[in-house]
Formats: C-alpha cells, structure tokens, sequence
C-alpha cells in the first residue's frame, strides 16, 4: 500500500468541490477527532463553528485572494459563530516542498492584515514530511490530509484550549504513540471504511 493510499485520497482524486470537503470532513472527524489527535476539534466542530472552504482558484494569485478573504472573515466574525477555518485546495500544490516553501507568502500575508498575534496557520499537506524524521514514520500523520490545507485558528482559542488541557508536549507524545500502534495499514483502513 501506498503512502498515498493512506493518506485518504490521491490529490485530484475527487472532482468536484463537495467531493473534495466530504474527504476532508472524513479525516476530520475520523482522524483529527477521531483518534483524538486535536483535542480541542471537536467541541467547536460539533457546534458548527468550523467554515470549510475549497478554493477552486486556478493560480497562486487566486488562491491567495482566497486566503485574504478567509483571514479577514474569520477577524470580523464573533468566535461563538466562526471559530476556525479549512482553507483547503486539492490540486495547487502537488509538491509537499512547494506547500511548504508557500507558508512563508502565508506569514506575509498575516502581517500585511496586521494579523500576527491574532490568528495563526496550521499546515496540512498529503506528502507532509517533518524535518529529521524518518520519511516512513507515522509521525508525518499528524500532518497529513487528503489534500492541501492552512487551518486558520484564532490564537486566542488556542491558548484557552491549552490552558484547560493537556500541554503541546503531552499531545505530540500521546500522537504519536496513537499513530505508531495504528501503523500505515491501520490509517488507511480508517479513512477508507
């Protein structure tokens, strides 16, 4: 099996834009929330204050327009009825290495709307590879989605969350043991059945 089996879907794979969230809304809920690999998911996913939007742009520039849009929509809406946001495009960014280096545009972008401090962007990516790692562990899981997404969270949300709950270091720990006992094999019947 491939790693690109596992993952949930080969980018492309689904055509159109309701295909394309109803595989993200798979790994979310059976990933993300699922294995608990976020803790702080599923609260606000079960209040429906999770936007999810598939950028159907055609280039960089469009895509970018996108995140504009996105960033600023999640300033200027109240928390308790947006929380959080999945920016995600299924075929822009076949490259894990290309997604990655497109962060550091993202970053730009957060000090262009004066937005550092407010909001930050998760990254998840099908080929998401973490520096050092080897390029077959699990550990890259936490990363992965079907597709290309920038998570946009409210910084704000994320230090109450983790407050509350376990610290940054504990969840890594406890992601990782989840996914290496799950194995490959585990991951891809997961997101499949």
């Amino acid at each position: 099996m491939s790693q690109e089996d596992a993952v949930g879907s080969a980018a492309g794979s689904a055509e159109t834009p309701a295909e394309v969230e109803a595989q993200v809304r798979r790994w979310l809920e059976r990933g993300v929330i699922g294995l608990n690999l976020c803790p702080y998911a599923k609260a606000p996913y079960v209040r429906q204050q999770v936007r999810m939007v598939v950028s159907q742009a055609r280039h960089l520039d469009g895509f970018l327009d996108d995140l504009d849009a996105e960033l600023l929509r999640l300033r200027d809406t109240p928390p308790e009825e947006l929380e959080t946001t999945l920016l995600v495009h299924p075929t822009l960014f076949p490259d894990f290495f290309v997604f990655n280096d497109f962060l550091n545009v993202v970053d730009e972008v957060l000090q262009e709307h004066e937005l550092e401090g407010e909001i930050q962007v998760a990254p998840f990516h099908p080929d998401f590879v973490f520096d050092g790692e080897p390029p077959e562990d699990m550990s890259h899981y936490t990363n992965r989605a079907p597709y290309a997404v920038l998570h946009l969270l409210r910084e704000a949300s994320v230090e109450r969350a983790t407050q509350t709950g376990d610290s940054a270091e504990a969840i890594v720990a406890r992601n990782l043991a989840t996914l290496r006992q799950l194995g490959l094999d585990g991951w891809s019947r997961l997101m499949k059945s």
